[in-house]
């Protein structure tokens, strides 16, 4: 009985980590405390990814809708007479290069905003 009440008073109670810690394995599988973000962090983190994904997918459609219009554009800035299609095209890819300037200027804010993603995934998704 001695025994046991000893194994009792020499076992450790576990460590409680401050909040803004957790446990994870070392490579040898021993615990080590690793800093984390709050969830309010992670919320912002996701947000901003959401972001930058909706400006990416919008860029693209963009340059899709815009085509290839360089082309005409020299034509015209050339002088040359551009056809009935020709200046329909060239209306319309002018018009988009707008939208394609401005969705431009977003995704390079959004890509800002989410630049300190980039350690907080290289932290969470660490192996």
């Amino acid at each position: 009985m001695a025994q046991a009440n000893n194994m009792i008073s020499e076992t450790k109670a576990p460590e409680v980590l401050p909040l803004d810690t957790s446990v994870a394995e070392d490579d040898n599988g021993g615990a080590i405390a690793a800093e984390t973000v709050d969830s309010d962090q992670i919320d912002d983190l996701f947000k901003d990814l959401k972001t930058l994904l909706g400006t990416v997918e919008k860029l693209q459609k963009a340059r899709q809708d815009v085509g290839d219009i360089k082309p005409l554009i020299l034509r015209l800035l050339d002088g040359e007479l551009l056809s009935g299609d020709d200046l329909e095209e060239l209306r319309s890819g002018i018009s988009g290069l707008s939208k394609l300037l401005k969705l431009y200027g977003d995704y390079q804010g959004a890509l800002e905003r989410a630049q300190p993603a980039r350690a907080i995934l290289d932290q969470l998704l660490k192996s």
